[in-house]
């Protein structure tokens, strides 16, 4: 018998952003083992870890993708064609639009962050986005998820919440908690009854995402080293 409830994590990364070096499976694992029951995986500007993670759990994981545009970053669910990076947030959000996907806003008050949203970018796109990142753990500045929750509570948006796990030691610190749904139809219709739970992760995390950005780098140095083009 499927549950009644569904605690889902909006926002999580495989090694296939440059800032990670978790596995697909390994993500699938640790979300089977802390008993989350649907997992957006939403990596840098592409679908392929999120296709990798659905083959083993095609019912738990749900493609998406965290998108950079010129105005900031977007995080779609339910991406079946991948969308590139350095679009208008416009034509980002249309591309999203036509495949059907459901389009949040990542961590938009976060000043911390590279890509931060200005005030005005944000208010042109809030009427065509279907919610706002109103929770992110990995948030270090106290102000960044409250004035996301209020911004969309002055929008008359929903709210989403994740981990935005790089590590999979990450997960389960934060999650929603939903009706059953099937799609982003159906999750659009019921995102509003969306319960948080809710928990900050370490500031240091942002060194494990920093550790894995360098090692790749190195990586790939060392590649060019040894087999030279």
């Amino acid at each position: 018998m499927k549950p009644s409830l569904l605690r889902i994590d909006f926002h999580t990364h495989t090694n296939f952003s440059k800032d990670s070096l978790t596995r697909p499976e390994s993500l699938v694992q640790a979300c089977r083992r802390k008993g989350i029951d649907r997992l957006v995986v939403a990596d840098h500007n592409t679908i392929a870890g999120a296709l990798q993670a659905q083959t083993p759990d095609p019912e738990r994981i749900i493609v998406g993708e965290e998108i950079m545009t010129t105005g900031g970053e977007i995080l779609a669910a339910y991406v079946t064609t991948e969308v590139p990076p350095g679009l208008s947030p416009k034509e980002t959000i249309k591309r999203l639009r036509d495949q059907g996907a459901f389009i949040s806003v990542s961590h938009p008050f976060d000043t911390l962050r590279k890509g931060q949203w200005a005030l005005e970018d944000l208010l042109e796109i809030a009427p065509l986005v279907d919610a706002i990142e109103v929770f992110n753990a990995r948030c270090i500045r106290p102000g960044s998820n409250r004035e996301a929750a209020l911004f969309a509570l002055e929008h008359n948006l929903p709210g989403t919440a994740g981990s935005d796990a790089h590590a999979a030691f990450e997960l389960g610190s934060t999650f929603m908690i939903l009706p059953q749904f099937e799609g982003p139809d159906e999750l659009q219709a019921i995102i509003g009854q969306a319960k948080i739970q809710a928990r900050l992760s370490p500031w240091w995390v942002h060194f494990v995402s920093r550790y894995a950005s360098s090692h790749k780098g190195w990586g790939r140095r060392l590649d060019n080293v040894v087999r030279p083009p």
